[in-house]
């Protein structure tokens, strides 16, 4: 398989992680007054140095993504249509905060658009889905891009992992597996519908979309807490300024990425050309196996294998505890089949390195003598070497007490 066939696995399975400082953008508040903004954390990775990684491995051809130079000049007046126009029951909008934002988007974070066009693509058919089934709102379907840029395996500085950016204790109340070898947050799939039921009981609670957003960033203690503090307003721009400085940009975030990623072209901001995965089905696993198993016998990039199953923390599906689903590509999935057993017995004494059992070994002693001497018993022989004396009655085959001076005799 031509390395360009995976260029989007590559993006979805590279583990960059996000470890910068907070980053802010300012804005002018009521008062005219300069605020600082603290950035959701899924706008701060480096964009280009996963575009130099692509490069470097072939996975892309570097060109000018752009239909244009540079970002053209857009009026209020037209940002303020364009939102209205987005077909969507989430309010979508238009003030001076949302517009330093889309303008981020469409002018510092340009390459991060143009990659994230195409993963949308590979997502879209999954988020949607979720989203459908739960009867939450489609334009939720851009909430990751604020989250993960797209990406499975990010995570954040708290320990949030994967497209939703899960908790470990969010991402397990809302059923996901997280231990040594499974994190289902990293599934795209998996990961989809717990945040769809999770945004869901958020909107139970508060009917108000801004307000489940800007709970789903950062608690519902702290939107209780404004709440309370901005005496019972339950409007998210109401209770801005009594929220934590990320959240406060969490929901101008958010309706700049659907505004980013619905007029992307009026922006000259065109998707990255690559070529998409092909198609993909399941395989049910019940015992132990190594991603490597299948990679070498199936002859599969090892790397495309981890971005379809991003799920397997060690490269390991731990079947003997449940059945697991491997994803694997549609042209591979009938040579997994036909050659099953040679898979699970290909090397496994190396990748399945846990023992059901073991023996303990124990170390042969020493042989140790003793002369007998004239006036010696054997309880003061047995004494002295610190052993029994029917030790030593049966090492020798002596049968009653008595011992001859001048006979060597074993102690152990």
């Amino acid at each position: 398989m031509k390395k360009s066939i995976i260029c989007l696995l590559s993006f979805l399975s590279t583990s960059f992680i996000y470890a910068q400082q907070a980053e802010t953008i300012t804005v002018k508040n009521d008062n005219n007054e300069n605020e600082e903004i603290e950035l959701p954390e899924g706008l701060l990775s480096s964009t280009d140095s996963l575009y130099l990684d692509w490069i470097s491995k072939n996975y892309i051809t570097p060109i000018n993504c752009d239909k244009g130079d540079k970002n053209p000049i857009v009026s209020d007046s037209v940002y303020i249509d364009r939102l209205q126009r987005i077909p969507a029951v989430i309010e979508m909008p238009y003030n001076d905060i949302i517009r330093k934002f889309i303008d981020l988007y469409a002018i510092k974070l340009r390459k991060r658009v143009s990659f994230m066009l195409s993963a949308n693509n590979f997502y879209m058919p999954i988020l949607e889905e979720a989203l459908e089934a739960n009867g939450l709102p489609l334009e939720l379907k851009y909430l990751p891009v604020i989250e993960s840029a797209l990406n499975p395996q990010a995570t954040s500085r708290q320990g949030a992992v994967g497209l939703w950016q899960f908790m470990l204790r969010t991402g397990k109340a809302y059923g996901l597996e997280v231990n040594t070898l499974i994190d289902e947050r990293r599934d795209p799939i998996k990961s989809t519908y717990a945040a769809a039921r999770y945004l869901k009981d958020l909107y139970d609670i508060y009917h108000d979309w801004n307000l489940v957003l800007a709970a789903y960033n950062c608690g519902p203690g702290n939107i209780n807490k404004a709440i309370r503090r901005a005496g019972g307003a339950t409007d998210f721009w109401s209770i801005y300024n009594f929220l934590p400085s990320e959240t406060r940009g969490y929901v101008p975030a958010f309706i700049a990425a659907n505004y980013i990623m619905t007029y992307y072209c009026e922006h000259n901001i065109s998707p990255m050309p690559m070529q998409m995965p092909e198609g993909t089905d399941t395989i049910h696993i019940d015992k132990v196996l190594n991603l490597n198993q299948i990679s070498e016998v199936c002859k599969i990039d090892i790397n495309e294998l981890r971005a379809l199953n991003p799920e397997f923390r060690k490269d390991i599906i731990p079947g003997n505890q449940q059945t697991y689903a491997l994803r694997l590509p549609n042209n591979k999935v009938g040579l997994f089949l036909e050659k099953e057993d040679s898979i699970y017995n290909y090397k496994a004494v190396s990748y399945n390195k846990r023992r059901s059992t073991v023996e303990v070994t124990t170390p042969k002693t020493a042989e140790k003598y003793h002369k007998v001497r004239k006036g010696d018993t054997l309880g003061g022989i047995a004494r002295k070497y610190r052993v029994s004396i029917n030790q030593i009655k049966r090492l020798n085959g002596i049968k009653g007490n008595n011992i001859t001076a001048g006979k060597t005799i074993r102690i152990q």
